[in-house]
């Protein structure tokens, strides 16, 4: 069984950086790709980014060119680096890993059987 644990979230203002931090722990492997996603209040669980293990990379439009995905050599640590940060990027985030199947879409939360509790981002204005 897989652990995951996010660190890294906080307050910022609009236009600032921050970067998100998931610790896997407790597994063999952490399985064909990772992936981050976020839930703001009242809305759906969606996509922001996540990386295969050839270190191919998947983006959400509403991201791309802001956030970059990573994860260290010994893929026990991906990072989730968010830069130019909108109100919009206000959420809970979370790290996802453990997917069903190697065809399994990137960014479908349905995929993922592995979850961490999330580290909550906020954008002021």
């Amino acid at each position: 069984q897989v652990q995951l644990v996010e660190s890294g979230g906080g307050s910022v203002q609009v236009g600032g950086s921050l970067r998100l931090s998931c610790a896997a722990s407790g597994y063999t492997s952490t399985g064909y790709f990772m992936g981050w996603f976020r839930q703001a209040p009242g809305k759906e669980r969606e996509g922001v980014a996540s990386i295969d293990r050839d270190g191919s990379t998947t983006y959400a439009d509403s991201v791309k060119g802001r956030f970059t995905i990573s994860e260290d050599n010994a893929k026990t640590r991906l990072y989730l680096q968010m830069n130019s940060l909108k109100p919009e990027d206000t959420a809970m985030y979370y790290c996802a890993a453990n997917p069903l199947y190697s065809w399994s879409r990137r960014l479908d939360a349905k995929a993922y059987r592995s979850w961490g509790q999330g580290t909550q981002v906020t954008v002021s204005s």
